[in-house]
């Protein structure tokens, strides 16, 4: 029995803080900021983690993301708590999130520079079939009750719980070390893989690190780092 609970609850974390480092490598920093440029082996093993585990398009995430950045807390911000309210975006992200990345304008306006590949028509825009081929292999991986309960746990998490963190309580609740309306909590670093130093980043979006100062520390930029090191990442950008 608790040798269920722990191999559900085990599988569940690590494909969360897989699927939250990659989206933040990834999705945030090299697609949505241009912050660093992928070796093509690194890119397609990013977008199979995105593809399995966070179930979005590139695309249509970028374009939000830059949105959120042009209309920061002010109307047209997609998920602003300061606009919408704290509960309402702490608890309905995704759906604010739908609504922006649905809208084929919205898409062409902020991310053109990103049109689909034929990867991203053959496979990675369809999100649906990468969720239920990763929920699939976690099932063979575990076990197909264990898989399956460890999937929806990992959907809430990362849904839920991890990416409204940064759009709702980030800018709602921390410290302010740039004049911004986003904020810093230092003790959420490792579970967001840096983006809770969100003043930071709204500060120096195009950094590739969120780290800034003296107390700060970005546990994505250690793994970029050693994926720089070993040529997986060139083209930095630290301002």
């Amino acid at each position: 029995m608790w040798s269920s609970v722990l191999l559900i609850v085990g599988s569940a974390l690590t494909v969360t803080a897989v699927a939250a480092y990659a989206s933040s490598i990834y999705l945030h920093r090299a697609m949505a900021h241009r912050a660093l440029t992928l070796h093509p082996v690194a890119d397609h093993v990013f977008r199979v983690i995105i593809w399995l585990m966070v179930g979005v398009s590139r695309q249509q995430w970028a374009a939000v993301h830059r949105k959120h950045h042009t209309f920061t807390d002010v109307p047209g911000d997609p998920h602003s708590p300061l606009v919408y309210g704290f509960w309402k975006v702490q608890f309905g992200n995704f759906l604010y999130y739908l609504r922006d990345a649905r809208k084929p304008e919205v898409v062409a306006k902020f991310a053109s520079d990103l049109s689909p590949d034929r990867w991203d028509r053959l496979i990675y825009n369809r999100n649906w079939a990468g969720m239920v081929v990763g929920t699939g292999s976690l099932m063979l991986l575990i076990g197909w009750w264990q898989g399956l309960i460890a999937s929806a746990i990992h959907g809430v998490l990362l849904t839920l719980v991890l990416t409204p963190l940064i759009n709702g309580l980030a800018h709602w609740h921390g410290e302010q070390r740039f004049p911004n309306t986003a904020r810093n909590i230092r003790w959420l670093v490792w579970v967001t893989a840096g983006e809770s130093l969100h003043n930071n980043h709204h500060a120096r979006p195009r950094s590739a690190t969120t780290s800034m100062g003296p107390g700060d520390f970005d546990p994505g930029w250690s793994v970029i780092q050693f994926l720089h090191r070993i040529g997986m990442v060139t083209s930095v950008r630290r301002n």
